[in-house]
This record gives C-alpha cells, sequence and structure tokens, in this order.
C-alpha cells in the first residue's frame, strides 16, 4: 500500500497553512460509504485547487465514550492510513481521541482547524464534533458564516446487495463469517497481519505446517472456523488455509490466526505476514483425534486450492 507523504499525529503538528478542504471522521475499514465521501470532497477541492485532509480520531471514540473492551476495530491504525493514502489524500491526521478530546467544545476544535490548516470546507456525513456533539451541522454552519467555511454534509448511501454499506453492517458480518458480505462492503478483502510467531508446532507434526500471526488484539477477526486466504510475504503471494480459532481437537483456549501456506516451505519466523480472507470454507469443529482433524484439513487444502483458483 502506498505510504502517505504528509502524515502527521495531531493537528498542532501541520506545518503548511494553506487553503484545505478536510473529512472528519473515524474512516475504521476506509469502506466504500467513506470512500464516496472522500472522493467526492477530492473532487470539489481539485477543481478548487485546495489540499485535501482526513483527521481520523485514534483510538476510535466510540470506543473511549462506551468504554468498549472487546475486539472492536477493521483496520490497525496503520492499514487505515496506507488505505487513505491510497486514494490520493494529500494530508492524514491521526488525532488522539481521549478525555481531554472529549471534552473540547466544538468552537475551539473549529478554531483548531482553521489555525492549522486553514480549513475551507469541512466534509462528512452525519456529523458532529466536540463535547457532548453540540457541534453539529447547523452549529458549524452558522460557525462557519463567522469562520470563513461552508460544511459539505454528503449523505453516502452506498448500497451493497440491496443493504446501506456501514462499519456497523461489516462488523456484524464479520461475526457471521460471510466475507463475500464483509468484501464487498469493503470493496476489498478483509486483512489482518502481524509478525509470524512460534506456536506448538503441532501442524507440523501431521503434515500441515502452519504460520502463527502474531495480529492485533484489539482487531476483530472473523467467525472461527477454516478460511480460504491469499498470504503476502512483501510482493510475494501464496495460497494458504487460515484457521481463526481456539483448536478445540488439541484443548486450546486462546484464539489464534494460523495458516498454511500451500506448496511453500521455507522458514518465515520474524517477517510480516498479510491475510487476505476471500471465503469461509467451514466454521470451527472438533475432532475425535489428530487422524480425524488431519483428514479434515487435507479435504480443507483441497477445497481452498479450488476456491482460491477459480477466484
Amino acid at each position: 500500500m502506498t505510504e502517505p507523504a504528509n502524515r502527521v499525529d495531531q493537528l498542532s503538528e501541520v506545518t503548511e497553512r494553506r487553503p484545505t478542504f478536510v473529512a472528519v471522521g473515524s474512516f475504521d475499514g476506509v469502506h466504500l460509504g467513506h470512500r464516496a465521501v472522500l472522493q467526492k470532497m477530492m473532487t470539489a477541492a481539485g477543481q478548487a485547487g485546495a489540499r485535501t485532509a482526513v483527521l481520523t480520531f485514534f483510538p476510535h471514540p466510540k470506543r473511549v465514550i462506551q468504554q468498549i473492551t472487546e475486539p472492536y476495530y477493521l483496520s490497525t491504525l496503520e492499514q487505515r492510513v496506507a488505505l487513505l493514502a491510497s486514494l490520493g489524500i494529500d494530508l492524514i491526521i491521526t488525532h488522539p481521541f481521549n478525555n481531554q478530546v472529549r471534552q473540547t467544545r466544538a468552537a475551539v476544535f473549529v478554531d483548531d482547524l482553521c489555525r492549522y490548516l486553514d480549513m475551507r470546507q469541512l466534509w462528512g456525513g452525519n456529523f458532529a464534533l466536540g463535547y457532548k456533539r453540540e457541534g453539529d451541522i447547523p452549529f458549524l454552519r452558522r460557525l462557519g458564516e463567522e469562520k470563513g467555511y461552508t460544511v459539505e454534509q454528503v449523505e453516502a448511501m452506498v448500497m451493497w446487495q440491496d443493504e446501506r454499506v456501514s462499519s456497523s453492517r461489516i462488523r456484524r458480518s464479520l461475526l457471521e463469517g460471510d466475507m463475500a458480505e464483509v468484501n464487498g462492503c469493503l470493496g476489498r478483502p478483509y486483512c489482518v497481519s502481524g509478525a509470524v510467531v512460534e506456536g506448538k508446532k503441532l501442524g507440523r507434526t501431521i503434515g500441515f505446517p502452519t504460520a502463527n500471526v502474531d495480529f492485533w488484539p484489539e482487531q476483530l477477526l472473523p467467525a472461527n472456523g477454516v478460511y480460504a486466504t491469499y498470504a503476502w510475504l512483501d510482493n510475494e503471494r501464496h495460497l494458504a488455509a487460515t484457521n481463526v480459532g481456539v483448536r478445540p481437537t488439541v484443548n486450546g483456549h486462546a484464539v489464534t490466526v494460523e495458516a498454511h501456506l500451500l506448496d511453500f516451505d521455507a522458514d518465515i519466523y520474524g517477517r510480516t505476514l498479510r491475510l487476505e480472507f476471500i471465503d469461509r470454507v467451514r466454521p470451527e469443529m472438533k475432532f475425535a483425534g489428530l487422524d480425524a482433524l488431519k483428514a479434515q484439513i487435507a479435504a480443507d487444502v483441497d477445497q481452498v486450492r479450488q476456491l482460491l483458483n477459480r477466484n
């Protein structure tokens, strides 16, 4: 993925002040609905000769306000930044969201946007800024008349299979293991990545060695089961059968992500593996023993090969 030409961790770090169209939001997953808003902003900015900027919050405001502790994110922050950069956004601000930011009055936040960016247009969907969401659209538009910016509210009703694309819909589909739904709403395969770390090496003993991925624990994983995935090592793509789950046959407890790369035999410990989830082969199951597990994995590998070759 493309690295951004200009990324800062908060507004005060922006060094160049010039006319800017800015979109504010979490943009978790950068799904088709997000992209529709951003593409419209980029078109308008291009016509006006303005810079484009995205101010995205981390942690996710809902995670702070609602004190969500279970896995929630659709992408890591680095993935989000890379996805935004790939769209051609000029400036990406990964602004922290904490209790201090949460209590910032809307007018103060707008002042900062104007001071550091020279904001000329503020873009988004049904959003609000500031303490207790006091900076709603009417408030922001009234303030804009004074500060010299306009508010562009875009109701991006992007549809997939006759239903509106949203982050909540994607999360729901992930928990059901419905990768066609997830990937359709994202406009790309769902990705989980991390360093390859040592596991119990049980797969090697039954003829199916796996790469144990040290994934980010705050990212939402697909429902437990076996998946047809593409495994990327740098620019090399491999077919892989990936298991997400607790490995009940061997009395596992913690959730792991383990990928068996087809037709591949190399030491990749310490390297970053990126998995693209294409389709679910089956849910997680407990088998009577290792022989039954081995037979099922062989069948899974055959099905994965057929699915991915057809894909």
